[in-house]
C-alpha cells in the first residue's frame, strides 16, 4: 500500500475526487439499480467501494495524502468544480494556486479495475509530475 505522500506536493492545495453518480438516497438507489441493469458505471465507485461499503484500503490512502481530500458525488460539487469536470466524470482533480488540473482521468481509473493500489500508483505519479 502507498506510504505517506508528503514530499513534493507543496503547490497542491486540495484534491477532489468526483463520482459519476449522484449522492443522496435517490441518487444512490438510481446508481445501484442502474449498475444491476448494466446501464450505470462509475470507475471511481469501484475503487472506493466494495459490494456493500467503502474499502478500508481507500480510507487508508485518503488519510496518507499530504493534502485534504474531498470525495463528492456529481450533484454535490461546487459550481466551479462542476464547470471544470463537466463531461469528464469520474475524475480526480488537483487544486493549485494556479487553478484546477486533472490528476487521474476516467481511463486511468478504468485501468485500475477497482484496485486501490493501482489507483494509488496513478495518483502518486500524477502528484509527483505536478510538483516538478
Amino acid at each position: 500500500m502507498l506510504g505517506s505522500v508528503s514530499s513534493n506536493v507543496a503547490e497542491l492545495e486540495k484534491i477532489s475526487m468526483v463520482y459519476d453518480a449522484d449522492g443522496g438516497l435517490k441518487g444512490e438507489l438510481t446508481y445501484v439499480f442502474g449498475k444491476m441493469r448494466g446501464d450505470a458505471h462509475c470507475a471511481l465507485c469501484d475503487i472506493t467501494h466494495g459490494a456493500v461499503r467503502k474499502k478500508s484500503a481507500f480510507d487508508t490512502l485518503s488519510c496518507s495524502l499530504a493534502v485534504p481530500v474531498d470525495v463528492v458525488h456529481r450533484n454535490e460539487q461546487s459550481a466551479e468544480l462542476s464547470g471544470f469536470t463537466d463531461g469528464i466524470l469520474p475524475v480526480v482533480v488537483g487544486h493549485t494556486a494556479e487553478g484546477m488540473v486533472v490528476l487521474v482521468d476516467r481511463e486511468k481509473m478504468e485501468a485500475a479495475d477497482g484496485d486501490v493500489d493501482a489507483f494509488a500508483a496513478s495518483l502518486t505519479t500524477a502528484m509527483a509530475e505536478l510538483a516538478v
